[in-house]
Order: C-alpha cells, then sequence, then structure tokens
C-alpha cells in the first residue's frame, strides 16, 4: 500500500468487502470485519440490505456497532428478533444470499479453518472454532472470506482443520457433499488484493491488487499456486465519503478499525 494513502488496512479491506455486497440482498454476518462491512454497504449503495445474525436478529438498521452477533445493538429497529434456530433454518433452506466470515487458514479451494493451527489433539494454537461458520459456508449462496494478514502460513496447500468447506477437492465436490449447487467461496479479500475462484477448476483466481502491491507480492504470499488471468483489476480505494462513515458513525472508538 502507498505510503501517502489515507486510511489504514481495516478500512480498506472494510470498504472492499462491502463493495460486494448488493442492495435487496441477504447477507449472514460474523463479527467484526464482516459487521464492519455490512454497516458501511447499508450506509452507502446498499440501504436495503438484509442482515442476519446468528443469535436471531433479522433485518437491523446498523447504527451503531455491536461487540458480538448476540449483542443487544444487533437487534435495533429488526424486522424479527428470533432464534438461532430460525436464522439457521433460513439459512438452510437457502434464502441467504451472501455469507461473510474470517479465517485464519484457507486453501486453494476456499476450505477454512479457524479451530487449531497444528494437530487438533496438541495444537500449537487453539482458535475459536466453528460457531455458526460451517453452517454459513455451507448454505449461503455465496461466500466472502476476510483473510487480513495473507501469507504461506495463511494461504496454505492444506488447512490443519477443515471447520467451514469451500470447493472440498475441486469441481462437483460440494454437490457431492450434499451441498446445494451453485452455492460455495465467492470473493476473497486481503491485505494485498481481491480474489475470485475460477469457474473450470475452483482454483483461487486474483481480481485485483490493492494499490502499491505487486503480482510477486501476491506470488511470495501463497503456499500454492493461485491462478492470475491476462487483465488484473485494481481495488477500491476508500473515499473521503466511506472514511467519515467508518470513523464517525460505525467505528468512532476504534474497537475493530483501530486508529
Amino acid at each position: 500500500m502507498a505510503a501517502e494513502t489515507k486510511y489504514n488496512l481495516r478500512e480498506l479491506l472494510a470498504c472492499n468487502g462491502a463493495k460486494v455486497l448488493e442492495d435487496k440482498r441477504s447477507v449472514f454476518v460474523g463479527t467484526g470485519l464482516p459487521m464492519i462491512a455490512s454497516m458501511l454497504a447499508q450506509k452507502t449503495h446498499a440501504p436495503n440490505l438484509l442482515i442476519v445474525f446468528e443469535a436471531g436478529s433479522l433485518g437491523p438498521l446498523m447504527c451503531e456497532l455491536p461487540i458480538s452477533v448476540a449483542d443487544s445493538r444487533t437487534f435495533y429497529k429488526a424486522i424479527a428478533a428470533s432464534s438461532m434456530h430460525d436464522v439457521m433454518s433460513l439459512s438452510q433452506a437457502g434464502y441467504v444470499d451472501y455469507g461473510f466470515l474470517g479465517a485464519a487458514q484457507m486453501d486453494m479451494y476456499g476450505n477454512i479453518n479457524t479451530t487449531v493451527i497444528g494437530d487438533h489433539d496438541r495444537p500449537k494454537v487453539r482458535l475459536p472454532g466453528s460457531g455458526g461458520a460451517n453452517d454459513v459456508g455451507s448454505f449461503s449462496q455465496r461466500l466472502i472470506i476476510i483473510i487480513a494478514n495473507q501469507s504461506q502460513r495463511t494461504f496454505v496447500n492444506k488447512v490443519d482443520f477443515l471447520t467451514t468447506p469451500g470447493y472440498l477437492d475441486g469441481p462437483g465436490a460440494r454437490e457431492k457433499a450434499g451441498l446445494a449447487k451453485g452455492s460455495g467461496p465467492y470473493r476473497v479479500i486481503t491485505r494485498l488484493g481481491v480474489y475470485g475462484f475460477d469457474e473450470g477448476t475452483k482454483g483461487l483466481k486474483l481480481i485485483s491488487l490493492h494499490p502499491g502491491v505487486s503480482l510477486e507480492e501476491v506470488k511470495e504470499n501463497s503456499s500454492f499456486e493461485i491462478i492470475i488471468p491476462g487483465k488484473i483489476g485494481t481495488s477500491y480505494v476508500p473515499t473521503e465519503e466511506d472514511l467519515r462513515i467508518l470513523r464517525q458513525e460505525i467505528d468512532p472508538v476504534g474497537i475493530v478499525l483501530g486508529k
């Protein structure tokens, strides 16, 4: 990222995450940057975005940043204060357009790990686990993944633990596992760029580079080979209005975005 930029990495990730979300669609949101991105989308280009939270909130008007998916602020002006059972059933029935998750590790097919680093029984690091992440990745039509610190330790050949399924081992694997045809990972957003998945192989494919990032940096910070198309775009750059909303309305204390 260029030294003269007026935004930090998390603000860049939040803005690019927000731009993926469309108006009049639904999104199942996790804590942290996915929440920030969804709130920004609702306050800018997607005022009719239906936000769904694991604890039971459906369609709230997100005015203030909650600290978790069970925070009472997730119910502000919601169309329903329901239950975890109901929102998971809604997702399983195919009514959720986007799922939005973070991850500690991801492989070339978008399989993600948020459970352990190392051996499951004697891990080097124990992570938060699945929560609703398996359900979100399994049943949402399109999964968006944010991995801020892209490196060879986060873009891995094989995840240490499969918490949430991506395309498993390639084309047709989700369908064989009983998951809906056409569903799966859609976008991955990291400190270096924005990625999609190749329609044929289901492998990770670069879509755009963030300002100041080189193609070599992308290649060097992955343990697997990323598909590089002939045409690569430049990622969305936060506007002054984006930054005003993020800093003054969504996260003025800097809980997620920092100062």
